[in-house]
């Protein structure tokens, strides 16, 4: 039967590709493809019609096994579709449906033009599912692979934005930290740390960890590369932001900064310009003098 099916479905492909591309179409349109604003129905017409016609060519070997090399041309071309669709935030449904609403106009040929042989259509419909589904299912992992792309690096650029390294004063640096340290964000945090201080001559770096909601021995070690990172540059960093509660967890987890720390970034800041032989002065207010 499977040998009858393949023919069935090379002969429907054939000569009803162009009642399968209108129902196909059809069928898209009113499942939404065109609703979102994310394709328009020119570009949506021009992918169905070159993956139904490089479906028919692929079936011209005469197999409907989707992972063989006759169908490399086609899976190329539903790679890209997919991946320009995780892009542009299509979701997993409206991806898998562009392939698998090929089904029905597909069945329908097939009924019509076998409708006195049951066991060709039979056959046909097999085969039909069989291929569809395989090419689905290629379709739905390059979605997902691209989609964890796209996430990685969002995930990546959130990251680089959250760890600004902020000018307080001439040589005078300031890191404030939000959320929580792992290793992959100790690696952005210093990378920005080390090209400011290269960039600005910086002498001293200052960590805020105001934003960091817990300090355990796993953090304190990712804050101790950062640190030992700047000085092998050249910088001194001071620790500013260590909340009561964070004080007393590091002393019951015997945490050791071995840097010298303060309550908050003023303090921190006050420090820093001491150490670098400035004094922050006020002055007194200008009275006017009466006329």
């Amino acid at each position: 039967m499977a040998n009858e099916g393949t023919a069935a479905l090379v002969r429907v492909v054939s000569e009803e590709e162009d009642a399968i591309l209108t129902g196909w179409l059809n069928l898209l349109k009113s499942g939404g493809a065109l609703q979102t604003g994310r394709i328009r129905e020119a570009e949506l017409q021009t992918q169905a019609k070159t993956v139904l016609g490089q479906l028919r060519d692929a079936l011209a070997s005469g197999s409907s096994n989707g992972d063989l090399e006759a169908y490399a041309t086609l899976r190329d071309t539903l790679g890209e579709i997919s991946r320009s669709r995780a892009i542009q935030g299509f979701t997993p449904t409206d991806t898998a449906n562009f392939v698998l609403s090929l089904k029905e106009p597909i069945f329908s040929s097939l009924t019509r033009l076998h409708a006195d042989d049951a066991k060709a259509l039979a056959g046909g419909i097999l085969s039909t599912s069989h291929l569809l589904d395989q090419l689905s299912l290629h379709t739905m992992e390059v979605f997902l692979q691209s989609r964890e792309e796209v996430i990685g690096r969002q995930g990546q650029e959130i990251a680089e934005l959250s760890t600004p390294v902020v000018r307080l004063w001439d040589g005078i640096l300031a890191l404030p930290l939000i959320g929580t340290l792992d290793s992959a964000r100790t690696g952005v945090v210093m990378e920005n740390l080390l090209q400011a201080i290269v960039d600005e001559e910086a002498e001293i770096a200052i960590i805020d960890i105001t934003g960091v909601p817990t300090v355990d021995t796993l953090v304190a070690q990712h804050l101790l590369k950062a640190i030992a990172a700047a000085r092998l540059m050249g910088a001194d960093c001071i620790i500013s932001g260590i909340r009561p509660q964070i004080a007393q967890t590091m002393v019951h987890l015997g945490v050791e900064l071995n840097v010298v720390s303060k309550a908050t970034l003023a303090d921190a800041f006050a420090l820093a310009l001491r150490r670098t032989g400035r004094t922050v002065v006020r002055k007194q207010p200008v009275v006017p003098s009466a006329s």
